[in-house]
């Protein structure tokens, strides 16, 4: 049975109102050119404080959230980001991220070497401060080896610190990553007391640093000595499994006290982490850390590992081009995407 007549047109069609309104949908979104610019201090269940203005005397910090057209895109501690909305950072007041910068770096891990989703920790860090207990816990080298190759994947600066050093001595594991040149700095309670912190501090000025280590090894007792007017709450080490208990939740930037003719920088605090899977790099970028190696695996086979019998590099290091224990360092950490207990 026909509802309409035999001539009908669209006049006599009725039509149902739309619930959602008749604004007409675009393709067109706003470029949001007025957008001002910041800083992701800290990310807390959706919610992110962000530093705008930074460096005048109107700088302030403000809660945003991410704007819907932002998609899946993901926002983390360290990102540029574009913002609109309330900027007043008054109570109550809540801005929106519309737009992240282009990143300068990533720093990526998975929980395990067969996950394949990769969790980006921070953005736009310079260097990585890969913190280890001389002792209580005691230190896991291929778990520091690990983050050493996240950090030459990254294209960041590796550093390592060592703390409780009144506990153990750290010649022997220094000894161990002697061949790889790193920058490296010991503390322990006391030190930290007195100079030992601003002697950390010249080696983080004007740069953007985050810390990354295991739970107990004294992350955070180290950024609270670094950053005294910000204290984050500190554990301790379980005296049955040796391990430390999270007490950091969410990773935040602080900014470096400085004092007059001193240049500042940025401390990034991560919560401590039981595990660092590299399943998500690729074995052939580890090479690009090695500058004194990497030309001599011009002769390598196709697709080689480098710790194979028909690897160049064995002979380039025969011939005196580089010294051997920097091959060896590199094979070590080319053998760490290799998952053993205890890492």
């Amino acid at each position: 049975m026909r509802r309409y007549g035999k001539d009908a047109d669209e006049d006599d069609i009725r039509q149902r109102p739309s619930r959602r309104g008749s604004r007409p949908r675009t393709r067109i979104r706003p470029t949001h050119e007025d957008a001002a610019e910041g800083l992701v201090l800290t990310v807390d269940r959706g919610r992110f404080t962000c530093l705008v203005e930074e460096g005048t005397k109107r700088e302030r910090e403000i809660a945003a959230m991410k704007a819907r057209e932002l998609g899946r895109k993901g926002v983390v501690v360290g990102d540029r980001v574009a913002l609109v909305g309330d900027l007043t950072g008054e109570d109550g007041s809540l801005a929106r991220i519309v737009r992240v910068e282009e990143r300068d770096s990533v720093l990526r891990r998975t929980a395990d070497d067969d996950d394949p989703y990769e969790r980006i920790v921070v953005a736009n860090a310079d260097q990585l401060a890969i913190v280890t207990a001389l002792a209580d816990p005691e230190p896991r080298p291929r778990l520091i080896d690990r983050c050493l190759v996240a950090a030459y994947d990254a294209g960041m600066e590796p550093l390592l610190v060592l703390t409780k050093s009144d506990l153990a001595a750290p010649e022997s594991l220094l000894e161990t990553y002697a061949p790889l040149g790193l920058q490296h700095v010991v503390t322990s309670r006391d030190t930290l007391a007195t100079d030992g912190a601003e002697v950390v501090r010249e080696l983080l000025r004007g740069l953007s640093t985050v810390f990354i280590g295991h739970s107990g090894v004294g992350k955070t007792t180290l950024v609270n000595a670094l950053v005294p007017d910000h204290q984050r709450q500190t554990g301790h080490v379980n005296a049955v499994t040796g391990r430390g208990r999270h007490t950091t939740t969410s990773a935040l930037a602080l900014r470096l006290p400085a004092a007059k003719g001193q240049k500042s920088g940025w401390v990034i605090d991560t919560p401590g982490f039981r595990s660092f899977g590299l399943s998500h790099i690729e074995p052939s970028r580890v090479i690009h850390a090695f500058p004194d190696l990497e030309p001599g695996t011009a002769d390598c086979p196709r697709a080689c590992s480098h710790d194979e019998p028909d690897c160049a590099l064995d002979a380039w290091v025969a011939e005196g081009h580089a010294d051997p224990a920097r091959l060896y360092s590199l094979r070590r950490l080319l053998s760490t995407r290799e998952a053993r207990e205890g890492d």
